[in-house]
């Protein structure tokens, strides 16, 4: 039986205010949790700066070494967002005004002081790109070659992602079980590393906590089968509790 093949995805988050700490980001959480449900695991995060260089370099050794790469922020009217001109230099493609992306944002300022030169730089594109629907502000995401373009703010991010269901190939959905307890993680490495090794197919995650002055660890199995993903976890729990250890289904 051939082996499934696992579709993977890299995420640029770019801006001066999430690398300065001005702006906390919350799109890593929520593009992950989205590329799981379509079958594709987020296997790379990177953050940079709003530099046109940068960009272009972490855009073409992402766009190289996952199926898909998606980009957050530097795509609104301002003079500091080019994550356009970075990806089409990436691309080695000029930047256009999209007549669709014009005609949208035409449309969506008609009663809101009309079209000016900052309005229109949100309809900038690489040469050859297509769009991707914002419901929420007019404004479009883009879609060039495997990169998908999406805004910085978070809401508006979630309604482009929400657009793209369907319309992005991917696997299975990684599922998960979490066991956890006061279990000090040192003291079950080695159990945590058969287990896994015994069930193809998985990755066992530990993660420790310290809380009420204990020290504990919660364990994450995952698996794109639900019938070893079942297997695992209850080989797991059994080899915890033949160690003495009492362990919570759903984590502490």
């Amino acid at each position: 039986m051939a082996e499934e093949r696992i579709w993977t995805a890299g995420l640029l988050i770019i801006g001066d205010e999430i690398l300065s700490g001005r702006t906390q980001d919350r799109n890593v959480a929520q593009v992950g949790t989205w590329l799981n449900l379509q079958g594709i695991r987020l296997a790379e995060v990177r953050m940079v700066a709003d530099r046109i260089e940068a960009i272009a370099e972490a855009v073409n050794a992402l766009r190289s070494a996952y199926d898909y790469l998606f980009t957050t922020g530097g795509i609104g009217p301002t003079h500091d967002d080019i994550s356009v001109d970075g990806i089409a230099a990436a691309l080695g493609r000029e930047v256009v005004v999209h007549p669709q992306a014009r005609a949208i944002l035409e449309a969506f300022y008609v009663d809101r002081g009309g079209i000016n030169e900052a309005r229109l730089r949100m309809a900038r594109v690489p040469a050859g790109a297509d769009l991707i629907e914002n419901s929420f502000s007019g404004a479009p995401g883009i879609h060039v070659e495997n990169i998908y373009i999406l805004a910085g703010v978070p809401r508006i991010a979630a309604m482009m992602l929400e657009s793209l269901v369907g319309k992005i190939e991917g696997g299975r959905p990684l599922l998960s079980h979490t066991l956890g307890g006061w279990i000090a993680e040192s003291e079950v490495a080695t159990l945590l590393a058969e287990t896994e090794k015994a069930h193809p197919g998985t990755q066992i995650g530990s993660y420790p906590f310290f809380r009420e002055g204990r020290a504990g660890a919660n364990f994450v199995i995952r698996s794109a089968d639900e019938a070893i993903l079942g297997e695992c976890a209850a080989a797991l729990r059994m080899g915890l509790e033949a160690l003495g250890k009492d362990v919570a289904d759903g984590g502490l």
